[in-house]
């Protein structure tokens, strides 16, 4: 029996027009109800994740940044992790051969140079933006995590420059198809998890877990009980090829999978 379920949001509990079905909500309520500890592991701000947590009701740990934060219920910080200040000098300072947008993270806010209107989308029922500022005017020593936002092909090719600047300093993933993210060296959903089990006393093998990116990959390797989107990126499905496969967040899968792990957990489960 799992005693703590950690959801990633985009892609996996959120529908593509990111919003929490009603279904989901009320099968988290019940796996709450059940006497599962709930967290929330996303690459979303901690600011944002405030928000949405506060208008669901739902009383749960977060893990957020892409495991650069990992909250207590009640909002204070259980574990942090920021950029070396070298490797935030060096990509804020370099000139990288990419039309990819640059984006800073840290515990004020979400920061860029360069106006992107298309990436608010994704922010809309939270209303949390971007702020417009030169990024090389950010201290080094306050950067948290960092991404490049652009088409795939592009972010591919600036994956190989980064690797070759900073590789071995920091950890180099992609969160969606479209963002490349650069964290902390050893951080990531699954170190933040093991962090939170430690917290409340709770092993991995006695959690569960659901995802749809590669940023995902870790934690849901590292769980007892890993789930896949089943509109997950292909790599994280060829990184992981032994672990369960569910339905897609348009369907609200994680809600079906977890009625049924509630109602009838000693049979097969099938994706709806």
């Amino acid at each position: 029996m799992a005693k703590l379920a950690a959801f990633d949001m985009d892609g996996t509990l959120l529908m593509p027009d990111h919003r929490l079905g009603e279904q989901t909500l009320r099968a988290l309520r019940r796996l709450q109800a059940s006497g599962v500890t709930l967290a929330f592991a996303t690459g979303r701000h901690t600011l944002e994740m405030r928000y949405l947590m506060r208008d669901l009701d739902l009383d749960a740990y977060l893990i957020a940044g892409n495991g650069t934060r990992v909250h207590a219920r009640d909002g204070a910080v259980l574990h942090r992790c920021d950029l070396a200040p070298d490797v935030a000098e060096a990509v804020l300072h370099s000139r990288w051969d990419t039309p990819a947008t640059l984006h800073v993270f840290n515990d004020d806010g979400w920061f860029t140079d360069r106006a992107a209107p298309a990436l608010l989308e994704a922010h809309g029922f939270s209303d949390f933006r971007y702020q417009l500022r030169p990024l090389k005017a950010i201290p080094a020593h306050e950067v948290t995590k960092i991404c490049f936002c652009g088409d795939r092909e592009a972010l591919t090719r600036l994956r190989i420059q980064l690797n070759d600047a900073i590789g071995g300093r920091a950890d180099i993933c992609f969160s969606a198809v479209d963002c490349l993210e650069i964290l902390p060296a050893g951080c990531n959903k699954g170190s933040a998890l093991a962090k939170l089990g430690e917290h409340l006393g709770v092993s991995l093998d006695e959690c569960m877990a659901f995802g749809d990116a590669m940023n995902d990959s870790e934690m849901l390797g590292a769980v007892g009980r890993g789930l896949i989107m089943g509109n997950a990126m292909p790599q994280l499905r060829a990184a992981l090829p032994h672990l369960p496969v569910i339905g897609h967040c348009r369907r609200q899968a994680v809600a079906h999978y977890l009625n049924h792990w509630l109602d009838t957990p000693h049979l097969p489960y099938s994706p709806e």
